[in-house]
């Protein structure tokens, strides 16, 4: 089961990750009143579907006041959006999400997950984020840095390095990559998630490392253990 982007990013605030404050919009009444409660007039709205590929089908707005914020809403709810994870039927949003924007200076991509094969957590870092890893790992799989580790209570501190290396980042924000890595693995491990995917992961202009959007899937039997997830609004 996926669960919505802003579900995915209030767990991950749970887990100390760091993400940019938003609030759930499920009807237009709400946008007035749910969008005082973030500190800047320039917002993304963002089409909640379970699909990848929303900001290539119109699914993601930037605006900057609260007139372009009513209509570019209006015209996105209800409407259906086409990506190549949705198939020609397209998925219909019923759900949006406003959140505060930041200074990009670069996008990563980084993801952890339940690798069955090997019966290991698999970490999947890289530079190029922001555009579907699959593209990257048929073009350039060179890209790609793939750390796998057995399950245990804590990371090893060398295949940390090794997940966040791709980033090139400095001392601050190695720091902040780390705690990073353990808030997901930790996630993964006590919300028993199969994928976690950060795409993109952006290092802000100030040096803030911000998880932009993300994902979360569960397997059946991790609803059966932890009702909570389905709480989630």
């Amino acid at each position: 089961m996926n669960i919505h982007e802003y579900q995915a990013k209030k767990i991950l605030k749970e887990f100390k990750a760091n993400v940019l404050n938003g609030v759930p919009i499920l009807s237009l009444d709400e946008i007035k009143k749910k969008s005082k409660v973030l500190k800047t007039n320039k917002i993304a709205l963002k089409a909640q579907i379970h699909a990848g590929g929303r900001g290539k089908a119109g699914g993601i707005k930037i605006v900057n006041n609260i007139d372009e914020l009513m209509a570019e809403a209006k015209k996105l709810f209800g409407k259906k959006l086409i990506t190549h994870q949705t198939g020609k039927e397209g998925k219909e949003v019923k759900r949006l999400y406003l959140e505060e924007t930041c200074n990009i200076l670069k996008e990563f991509y980084l993801s952890c997950l339940v690798d069955r094969s090997s019966s290991k957590i698999a970490f999947i870092s890289s530079a190029e984020g922001g555009v579907d890893i699959e593209e990257v790992a048929l073009k350039n799989p060179e890209k790609i840095t793939t750390t796998k580790i057995n399950l245990s209570n804590t990371l090893d501190e060398k295949d940390i390095k090794k997940i966040i290396q791709p980033f090139s980042l400095t001392k601050n924000s190695q720091q902040q990559a780390v705690k990073l890595i353990e808030s997901i693995y930790k996630v993964l491990i006590e919300k028993d998630a199969n994928l976690i995917e950060i795409n993109p992961l952006v290092l802000t202009k100030e040096g803030d490392l911000l998880c932009l959007d993300a994902k979360i899937s569960f397997d059946d039997n991790a609803l059966y253990r932890h009702p909570d997830i389905l709480s989630l609004k």
